[in-house]
């Protein structure tokens, strides 16, 4: 099973744990938008709120490119607070988990 066949999983059964189990312990998560990053722990918080509030929406979740050192992949992800954003997401790989994860988004109105 691929890694994005897992990370699509993980999302549409809002299994955290299975969520967290995808990243590389010395990952590092970069918000080009807003210029921030998070570690593992964090990001894994992170999802596990979004996932409990059942308000976090992924549509047209597609894989661009995947091989043993990337997975390239694309959606459109509604959130919580209700915003909607076109997310392109370039995940790097070691030992077949995400090490580190730089994302592009574009607001929709």
């Amino acid at each position: 099973m691929s890694l994005f066949t897992k990370f699509q999983s993980a999302i549409e059964s809002e299994d955290a744990k299975q969520y967290g189990a995808l990243y590389h312990e010395d990952f590092q998560f970069i918000r080009h938008q807003t210029a921030s990053s998070m570690n593992k722990t964090e990001i894994v918080s992170m999802i596990e709120k979004m996932f409990a509030t059942g308000a976090v929406k992924q549509e047209n979740h597609r894989c661009i490119y995947e091989n043993d050192t990337i997975l390239v992949e694309h959606s459109f992800m509604t959130f919580p607070d209700g915003s909607r954003e076109a997310v392109l997401a370039v995940h790097t790989l070691q030992d077949g988990k995400i090490i580190r994860t730089e994302t592009g988004a574009t607001l929709l109105k």
